[in-house]
């Protein structure tokens, strides 16, 4: 186990953090990052085959996951727990009590307040880290009781605040406004990006695209060719009711882009979202006419391959780019 802080929090040998993926990172490809070293996450909805508005089938459906992944491996692995809003907030209740039930060691907690689940999930023994996009957010988090803090990029793929702070600003100034550690997520796919993060004041990164376009992904085959076939300009920010979304650029983006500019009704946009969402996508196979959330890493991607290599290849070049870097900061020192 390596002496940084989030290896030290989390009992893990590397301090990567796969993000998790709605419909992509389910029980295998959570194993897989677990058992190279890192941190494999369940995300929603992991190992479905379809939407269900059942509140207890969606908690047993987690609690399999959780005793699958169990079977995979006896590495430290995490869930995912979406807060969410409204009448969503019974499937994320449902969900801790699950994860309580299960002893899951660690908690990445999204889309909501840092104190509507972290006292219940601490006193259980569980670690958790709260995904924010502000330098005030992981304030807000600390004082909650949160053992560390996730940091998203603009760049970053998946949904987030309506903030636009790059990873490049975001890390640092977190990693000055909290004792606690922080994790730095957005652009990040190679050992290039991890030593970026590390010089940014990260303890860790969090890489959600590039575990995507893996074997044990989740992810529709064709999903993950449009993503490998992505150039440097392959991703848009789209705007929602309560976040914004990145996506690859496809049909989808467009069709919605369009409909928000000509003053599309917000029933309107909920419906068509729904019918082009990440299901119909990553599930489904819909990759040119549904939604595809991915960062913008997706152009730095050209192959896909198995989860324990892409760790691999990236401990295995961080020396190497490191000598690199020691060359050009020479100059400096």
């Amino acid at each position: 186990m390596g002496k940084n802080r989030i290896c030290e929090l989390l009992g893990i040998r590397y301090p990567i953090l796969q993000a998790p993926m709605n419909w992509v990172s389910g029980a295998a490809l959570t194993a897989a990052v677990s058992e190279a070293g890192g941190l494999g996450t369940l995300g929603p909805n992991a190992g479905a085959e379809d939407i269900t508005p059942d509140v207890e089938l969606t908690g047993e459906r987690t609690r399999a996951q959780i005793r699958k992944v169990r079977s995979l491996t006896r590495a430290p692995f995490a869930i995912n727990i979406a807060v969410g809003f409204g009448s969503d907030v019974k499937f994320s209740k449902k969900i801790v009590e699950v994860v309580i039930e299960e002893k899951v060691p660690v908690a990445i907690v999204s889309v909501g307040r840092p104190d509507v689940y972290t006292r219940d999930l601490k006193a259980a023994g569980i670690k958790v880290l709260h995904a924010i996009s502000t330098a005030r957010h992981a304030q807000k988090a600390e004082e909650a009781g949160v053992d560390g803090v996730i940091c998203e990029g603009f760049e970053a793929g998946g949904h987030k605040g309506f903030t636009e702070l790059t990873t490049l600003v975001l890390t640092p100034l977190v990693a000055d406004a909290v004792r606690i550690p922080v994790v730095a997520g957005g652009g990040i796919g190679d050992a290039r990006g991890v030593l970026a993060a590390l010089a940014l004041g990260a303890d860790g990164i969090y890489m959600g695209t590039r575990f995507m376009v893996t074997r044990e992904s989740e992810s529709h085959a064709r999903v993950k060719d449009a993503i490998v076939k992505g150039e440097d300009v392959c991703t848009a920010s789209v705007p929602k009711d309560f976040m914004l979304a990145r996506d690859l650029i496809n049909s989808f983006t467009k069709k919605y882009t369009e409909m928000r500019t000509a003053g599309a009704s917000s029933e309107d946009l909920s419906r068509y979202l729904s019918e082009h969402s990440q299901y119909h996508a990553q599930h489904l196979g819909e990759a040119d006419t549904a939604e595809i959330c991915c960062g913008q890493v997706a152009g730095l991607i050209t192959e896909v391959k198995g989860a324990g290599d892409v760790m691999a290849g990236i401990v295995g070049a961080i020396g190497a780019r490191f000598e690199e870097l020691k060359q050009r900061i020479a100059g400096f020192l």
